[in-house]
């Protein structure tokens, strides 16, 4: 006897409506979440991107600037705050790379699948709630006498700078 497939639930046209429009509104937050992944992260495991992406949500969260009204701006506005995330820097090697790279890209590609689950609050934290990374190659000023919370790959991921030594709750998902 053959396999029957079985029924999978579906969302209302309302809610598929809905969706789409807040895809549309999230559109700049995923590219630019992207492309920092790409660019600071690219040689990374899968999931040491997700990581990176979870601090990115985080630290935006946390950080929120008061001109920032909903997170996708709040993401965008951490990305692009000098001196963060060096890939953006106008001197970086790879920036005109950065500016053009596309999803034919296969790691880029990944990058947006990615910045997509994370803008829409759907990417769990493999941090625990970090705020700060750095590659095991480099000790930057800032993190000496700080412990990890995590290490995932290459990378080391820390806590809020008020707290160091532990990692604060895991930020849950907007609702």
């Amino acid at each position: 006897m053959r396999n029957r497939l079985q029924p999978v639930f579906s969302p209302s046209a309302a809610a598929h409506t809905a969706a789409l429009a807040q895809s549309a509104g999230n559109a700049e937050a995923v590219d630019v979440l992207a492309r920092t992944l790409w660019g600071e992260a690219r040689y990374e495991t899968l999931r040491s991107l997700e990581a990176v992406a979870a601090v990115i949500r985080n630290r935006a969260i946390r950080t929120r600037p008061d001109d920032c009204p909903g997170d996708d701006q709040a993401i965008v506005a951490t990305c692009l705050r000098d001196p963060l995330f060096s890939c953006w820097n106008a001197d970086a090697p790879n920036r005109s790379q950065l500016l053009t790279i596309s999803s034919a890209d296969p790691v880029f590609a990944t990058c947006l699948r990615i910045a997509r689950r994370a803008v829409n609050g759907a990417l769990a934290d493999p941090t625990g709630g970090a705020t700060r990374y750095h590659a095991r190659s480099v000790f930057p000023r800032w993190a000496s006498g700080w412990s990890p919370c995590a290490e995932i790959g290459n990378l080391l991921f820390y806590p809020e700078p008020e707290a160091p030594g532990t990692c604060p709750s895991p930020l849950s998902a907007p609702g």
